[in-house]
């Protein structure tokens, strides 16, 4: 069993020095159609010294739902737990996991059948924890050009058929480089065409997507219909364009949510990569505050 601190220790440690902001249940919404989600990258320097209480606090602010990442295929392990027992850990605490992010891209040049066999490991690992997606998060610089966009759309369609014949679901994730133009070629238009939409999902991170595409949100969605079953909901600094705090950016979250279409949306993460005001966990106190007094409605 993962030894755990307690809970007024761990509060002092992550930054949170009372549960005073803890939500009441007055600011719910009265219906939502969705699970309050967060990806757990966000509060990763809690994570790392006890994800288990991690979690557990994420859970008393009110994200019933996680994206996870940095699974050990070959220990078959999340954040050093084995992944069945990290699974009983997440049912005790009434939290579920939809999709994991994993580290597809430091095997980009690896064999297929290393590739094949990571992408085995990565769906025992969901299957033992019940996550219904398998997500490649990333695409490291040194691949970011146009004959290796091309080589991973292929990639993306073998992963999307093995993660696919297993029950699963395989979903792909945007950042700000998919949109660099290179000489009237754009990664994204190349994944976008390449893959076969039944095979090969998308996860829209909605804030690389306002910081970089010349399409807004709804644009994408609306011309590729079907495709963008997850959302990354996080804000934009108004000066830097860094990262912030729900509710801090210039990002237009009201408008956006509450016009966007929402037909193929399955699961939505709260997110926030660094930049915080104070602290990760401080962060996820504040966006989840302000997330359900202000946009939860639309969801």
């Amino acid at each position: 069993m993962f030894n755990t601190t307690t809970r007024r220790t761990f509060l002092k440690q992550t930054g949170v020095l009372s549960v005073s902001s803890i939500l009441p249940l007055s600011v719910l919404p009265l219906d939502p159609r969705f699970k309050m989600g967060l990806q757990l990258f966000t509060i990763r320097d809690a994570m790392a010294k006890d994800p288990i209480e991690s979690i557990k606090y994420a859970r008393s602010l009110g994200y019933e739902d996680g994206e996870i990442y940095g699974y050990d295929g070959d220990n078959d392990t999340y954040y050093g737990i084995k992944s069945k027992e990290f699974n009983k850990n997440l049912i005790d605490l009434g939290f579920t996991i939809s999709s994991g992010h994993y580290d597809f891209s430091s095997r980009f040049n690896e064999p297929m059948e290393n590739l094949d066999r990571y992408v085995d490991q990565c769906i025992e690992g969901s299957h033992n924890i019940d996550s219904k997606y398998i997500t490649w998060p990333w695409l490291a610089p040194e691949f970011r050009d146009i004959e290796n966009f091309k080589i991973l759309t292929d990639k993306l369609n073998k992963i999307g058929e093995q993660v696919t014949n297993s029950g699963l679901e395989f979903a792909y994730h945007n950042h700000d480089f998919e949109f660099t133009d290179h000489n009237g070629e754009k990664g994204y238009d190349i994944i976008l065409a390449g893959t076969d939409p039944s095979l090969v999902k998308l996860q829209m991170d909605m804030y690389w997507v306002e910081h970089s595409s010349s399409k807004s949100p709804s644009e994408l969605i609306t011309e590729n219909p079907g495709r963008f079953v997850m959302w990354h909901i996080k804000d934009m600094d108004k000066v830097t364009r860094d990262y912030s705090e729900m509710g801090n950016g210039s990002i237009d979250y009201k408008t956006l949510l509450s016009t966007i279409d929402k037909e193929d949306l399955q699961y939505y993460y709260i997110e926030q990569g660094g930049n915080f005001a104070e602290s990760s966990m401080k962060s996820i106190t504040d966006s989840a505050e302000y997330f359900k007094k202000n946009l939860q409605r639309y969801l």
